[in-house]
């Protein structure tokens, strides 16, 4: 069988789950990789409120759907970051508090771990699971990184300060991740500038910053990877084992007016002049065959959710075609080697 096709509702959260769950079903999806902002995924409520989480595998399955993963970015992103006013804009006001940046990252942190805690519970109550999920549950989310504003390396940065860097996110993350073993769920990481991992290099020295541990894996996203140059199929097959989960986006490079270059110009999304920018599903220029055939190769048998971003295509219209875009794409491994028929005791 092919993968189960989701949609990740980041991007629609300024819709209900009651408005977005039956328009996902219409546009073809198999399920929702709920965010945890707008009213899509509460964390407090799953864990307060016993009804919660039934209720809400109720309304998706009343509507066609199922879930495999939850993705709380937001929070994730100012465990380590350095914080400013623009944080203020993502956070609730409890995370928030006063504003000291340290105060915030350690609420963050706590949230994140009452995270894990909501995905178990949410995920023991999906309906006919006979103890094991379909999947690993999963929660996928962005990290931070205290040392992402040095990328380009003047003043001159050592290693030794992005070593800091990556002290500073093992010390941070390792408490979280301990709590995500304890109730059985892996935290997948978008690689993406901006966080602590953003190419197959930091993504390494990420997972060896918190000693390899199990439950710190990769939301595998190629969009993020492919206008920076870095080889967006390389890092399958050199961190499929790590992969927990897959976005499917598509980006295109390359398409400016040679006037902005791959640090944005800092122009907004859709900016004509932008050397590369987000794309609906096969309008980009990632070779989706080829990740399909390296995902097959390592193993990955989890969802494939697209994360819809094209500032210039209706969103209704761009979802619907990602979905069947997804769906003419993926293909299963083969059970048999087709030169075996070669072979006379096959015949």
């Amino acid at each position: 069988m092919s993968r189960p096709v989701t949609l990740f509702t980041g991007q629609w959260a300024d819709l209900s789950i009651t408005e977005l769950a039956p328009l996902a079903y219409e546009m073809g999806y198999d399920g929702l990789e709920l965010a945890c902002w707008g009213d899509h995924f509460d964390v407090d409520a799953a864990l307060s409120k016993k009804s919660y989480v039934k209720e809400r595998w109720e309304l998706l399955f009343d509507h066609g759907l199922t879930s495999y993963a939850i993705s709380n970015h937001l929070v994730g992103q100012a465990v380590c970051d350095n914080i400013d006013e623009r944080h203020k804009s993502i956070l609730s006001p409890e995370i928030w508090g006063n504003g000291d940046p340290e105060g915030v990252r350690k609420r963050a942190a706590k949230q994140m771990i009452a995270t894990a805690k909501a995905a178990r519970l949410f995920f023991n109550a999906k309906p006919g699971r006979d103890g094991k999920d379909d999947f690993p549950a999963v929660v996928n989310g962005f990290t931070g990184s205290s040392i992402w504003h040095s990328i380009y390396a003047f003043p001159p940065t050592s290693q030794e300060y992005y070593e800091k860097g990556f002290k500073d996110f093992a010390k941070r993350w390792l408490p979280i991740l301990d709590a995500f073993e304890k109730v059985d769920v892996n935290f997948a990481l978008e690689v993406h500038p901006t966080e602590i991992a953003f190419d197959i290099a930091t993504a390494q020295r990420a997972l060896a910053a918190v000693g390899n541990h199990k439950r710190f894996g990769f939301n595998y996203d190629p969009s993020h990877l492919a206008y920076q140059g870095v080889d967006y199929v390389k890092f399958i097959r050199d961190l499929g084992n790590r992969i927990y989960h897959v976005h499917m986006k598509d980006v295109w490079w390359n398409h400016g007016d040679g006037s902005v270059g791959v640090f944005g110009g800092h122009t907004n999304f859709g900016d004509a002049r932008r050397y590369w920018d987000f794309r609906s599903l096969g309008h980009g220029d990632i070779e989706f065959e080829d990740i399909i055939v390296a995902l097959n190769d390592t193993g990955y048998r989890g969802p494939l959710s697209v994360e819809w971003e094209d500032i210039r295509m209706d969103r209704v219209h761009g979802g619907e075609e990602a979905a069947a875009f997804v769906r003419s794409v993926d293909f299963p491994t083969s059970n048999i080697a087709f030169d075996a028929a070669f072979d006379k005791a096959n015949q």
